[in-house]
């Protein structure tokens, strides 16, 4: 199976999955759920959906449970939305590397405020 054509479903499931998750789950009830990357096995039959969280960390745990309790629907309603041979089995997790990139630029600003004189050389 040629990489272009992983590409192309990645990218399907990707809108396809944020879509859904947009339309059916509420911003109160699970926080603001990004899906940030999505990865595939190479025969397309399963997928791993890279989620991202904002809100507190209640809404962090409860979008979690959430995404994982209904896996199979949302499955389903992302199956009626693109058209594939098999649709992948979805599983969700959660990806933390935005948040651990701002805190390394946060950790960056920081030192430059302690330094003044290095930055400007």
């Amino acid at each position: 199976m040629a990489p272009r054509r992983q590409d192309r479903v990645r990218e399907l499931l990707k809108r396809a999955v944020g879509e859904v998750i947009r339309r059916e789950i509420s911003v109160n009830e699970g926080g603001l759920i990004t899906v940030n990357d999505v990865g595939l096995t190479p025969d397309l039959k399963s997928a791993t959906i890279f989620i991202g969280i904002l809100g507190g960390v209640e809404q962090k745990k409860k979008g979690q449970a959430i995404l994982n309790e209904k896996a199979a629907w949302l499955q389903m309603q992302v199956a009626r939305e693109i058209i594939l041979k098999y649709t992948p089995r979805l599983r969700f997790v959660v990806d933390d590397s935005i948040e651990r990139g701002n805190r390394v630029l946060q950790l960056l600003d920081e030192l430059d405020k302690k330094n003044p004189s290095d930055a400007s050389e």
